[in-house]
């Protein structure tokens, strides 16, 4: 048997994986909505007939926290669960239950008073006591999935599975992160609170990406091998590479013991983890790469359209991070390509799973368009927010306060707004997608 192969057992992690894999979708359901508010205020001449401006903070706000904290940490937990060996069951639906009273409360959160924004990086916030018992029970929640995933992927043999082996270091990294935000919570002093918030969350934000960027690795094998394409590299070669992207979560832990959380040096020592530890990387890249070159020739299928739009949105936001200079929108364009990648990734593994999962077959021209029209319409966002960055267009603003008062920096957001309601629209039809496959239950 193919060790790239994945066969998922009708048991008790098959119903988990269905079960985070609910929450994600609803988790993007919420988030999609948001983001037609979030396009609107910031897109010309729309902005001026409704005025936005105070709803888009909050709305950014849990938009983000959805999109990316919630979605990515259940879609985690789905790869966990459906790559896992049984066990631990009760820490899984323990977690699970904490995760959607969590992103429930997170919600509604925005409707209640007091709800004052502050955008920081990674997890924005809500300065409101309702708001902070989402961020702790969903974090609760969370914890208890990373807990079980450590204990049910953990590697038997160190070169075993690659693809198992991916999903543990995955969970590793999202281990390390989650410490690293309760590390920080306990030392850093409750300063202003936009400063506060910002290094609160930034060892353990910069540390997610890891578990973010393996685990799109990880779909992105699991697409090939299921469409009959599995990756040339021996099983044990993989695995090696696997362990070398890896690798620089070890200085997670030393800039913790060394330097004090929310110290200048910290930030500074967490970027350059960024700048030097990804390049770790590249070797499974070029895997993913050669991959998705061997699928040229097969059959169109939705898994493989998201894995091509997943890439080339990857490859862009890689791209982007050497573009930065200064404090601008060129910086979300950056994290957009990239997390946009991630999406894609685990939107073409999601089609992938459905069936094995118990639920119906995802057919028909729309699950095969709909990678691209959401990729798409994030590339031209994408773009849009690069070119206005050069024009010095400035991040988290919108309305009269972007001061768009030349004709390319008008042209730059209005390609913004334009690709963000093209995505919104993919985004639409990936849940379509999902709950049409979804409503054929074929398991009793």
């Amino acid at each position: 048997m193919n060790s790239h192969i994945v066969t998922i057992s009708d048991g008790a992690s098959s119903r988990l994986a269905r079960a985070w894999l609910w929450l994600g979708l609803l988790a993007l359901i919420g988030s999609g909505l948001l983001a037609i508010l979030l396009v609107l205020s910031r897109t010309p001449g729309i902005q001026d007939v409704f005025p936005l401006k105070d709803m888009f903070r909050a709305a950014l706000v849990v938009h983000v926290d959805l999109s990316v904290a919630v979605w990515f940490m259940a879609f985690a937990a789905v790869i966990w669960s459906a790559i896992g060996r049984e066990g631990a069951t009760w820490l899984g639906w323990g977690g699970f239950a904490l995760a959607a009273v969590g992103t429930a409360v997170m919600t509604v959160s925005p409707f209640l008073p007091g709800a004052d924004p502050v955008l920081n990086n990674y997890i924005p916030v809500l300065q409101q006591p309702v708001f902070y018992a989402s961020l702790w029970i969903c974090g609760a929640g969370f914890s208890l999935a990373v807990l079980r995933a450590l204990i049910t992927t953990w590697p038997r043999p160190v070169f075993g599975a690659p693809l198992q082996l991916g999903a543990f270091l995955g969970a590793v990294a999202g281990f390390l992160a989650l410490a690293a935000f309760f590390w920080s919570w306990t030392m850093v002093p409750r300063i202003e609170e936009k400063i506060y918030f910002e290094v609160l969350f930034w060892g353990g934000g910069h540390t997610l990406q890891f578990q973010h960027a393996l685990l799109m690795v990880v779909a992105w094998l699991w697409i090939a091998a299921h469409l009959g394409h599995p990756s040339a590299v021996s099983p044990r070669a993989l695995s090696a590479l696997f362990w070398v992207a890896a690798l620089p979560l070890l200085v997670v832990p030393l800039i913790y013991l060394t330097v004090p959380p929310g110290s200048l040096p910290h930030m500074e020592l967490f970027a350059k983890l960024m700048e030097w530890g990804h390049p770790y990387m590249g070797p499974l890249i070029l895997v993913g790469f050669l991959s998705l070159w061997t699928l040229r020739k097969a059959d169109a299928h939705a898994a493989k359209s998201a894995f091509i739009a997943s890439f080339f949105l990857f490859a862009v936001g890689g791209v982007l991070a050497y573009m930065i200079k200064g404090v601008n929108v060129v910086i979300p364009a950056h994290y957009h390509g990239s997390t946009v990648g991630v999406t894609l990734a685990f939107m073409g593994l999601a089609y992938v799973l459905l069936p094995q999962l118990g639920f119906g077959e995802v057919k028909g021209r729309m699950a095969r368009w709909q990678p691209y029209v959401y990729g798409g319409g994030q590339l031209i966002h994408v773009l849009g927010l690069a070119w206005s960055g050069g024009y010095g267009v400035q991040r988290k603003v919108a309305g009269v306060e972007q001061a768009l008062t030349t004709l390319p920096q008008k042209i730059g957001m209005g390609m913004m707004g334009l690709g963000g309601l093209i995505a919104v629209i993919g985004g639409i039809m990936f849940v379509l997608v999902c709950l049409k496959a979804m409503a054929r239950w074929e398991r009793g």
